[in-house]
């Protein structure tokens, strides 16, 4: 069995994976923590994700964990991502990251430390979401600059980063479709008297409301008529799952950055 610790066990997020750990075949949840203070060290991690105690008690940081455990799985928050991602470096173990808000810097760094673990990396862990990656690029790729390209991604008033790391990825691909370098056609913000939309723009905009988990729609907008790609998620569940999939499969890869379009077989489509 490969041994898993959730790196933020107490959170939405960590008890969600814990959940899908404990329903995978091939993984066994052996150790959990949270950032020092937290209120929820000491207490059994199992009550708190499906309320039914398994002797995995919450850790104080990642130190009391990394030696219990072949993967961190991590959905925390960039800067702790980080140190995490150096602390693994230094034991040699696997990790599996969907925290969102990594900077371009943050990912340059994260390879350099990878060449010391294998990690996955991504924006979104559903097998869904990674579909919709390719058929952005594709659906870009097939109909050109000829289309406007525009993204609305919303989400739960908590979220801490906007736009949404998926909504910036499904503008990367859709630029790769195009031809074209999202740092020089990326809009994220429009207010006040803008003028014309430029014919390259790639515009990406955030909502923040209430309990949403996730929506992200992709709209191609040309004369008369438009296409929209559009997921939508129902719950925390099936990143989750796709964690526990990464998971499963990076421990005994060599060393380096991997993605989901990797896990997933993917890559080459």
């Amino acid at each position: 069995m490969i041994k898993v610790i959730i790196a933020g066990a107490a959170g939405r997020m960590g008890q969600r994976v814990a959940d899908m750990v404990n329903r995978h075949p091939q993984l066994q949840y052996v150790a959990g923590f949270e950032a020092q203070g937290h209120s929820s060290i000491g207490k059994d991690a199992g009550l708190l994700a499906v309320g039914e105690a398994n002797g995995v008690i919450i850790g104080d940081g990642i130190e009391s964990a990394i030696d219990k455990g072949d993967v961190i799985i991590d959905f925390t928050f960039h800067k702790a991502t980080m140190e995490f991602a150096g602390v693994a470096a230094r034991y040699g173990r696997a990790m599996v990251i969907g925290t969102t808000g990594l900077s371009p810097l943050n990912l340059v760094e994260l390879t350099g430390l990878a060449k010391s673990f294998p990690c996955v990396q991504a924006p979104n862990m559903s097998v869904c979401v990674n579909a919709l990656f390719k058929l952005v690029k594709k659906t870009a790729a097939i109909l050109g600059d000829d289309y406007d390209i525009e993204i609305i991604e919303a989400h739960h008033n908590k979220k801490k980063d906007a736009p949404s790391g998926t909504a910036l990825k499904l503008a990367e691909m859709a630029a790769e479709g195009v031809g074209r370098n999202l740092r020089e056609v990326a809009v994220l913000e429009r207010n006040g008297i803008i003028g014309e939309r430029g014919a390259k723009e790639i515009g990406i905009q955030s909502i923040r409301a209430a309990d949403i988990v996730g929506e992200h729609t992709v709209i191609f907008a040309g004369p008369g008529e438009r296409i929209e790609l559009v997921h939508r998620a129902h719950s925390r569940d099936h990143f989750a799952r796709g964690a526990a999939t990464a998971a499963a499969w990076i421990v005994g890869r060599e060393c380096g950055m991997y993605s989901m379009f990797d896990v997933l077989g993917l890559k080459d489509l």
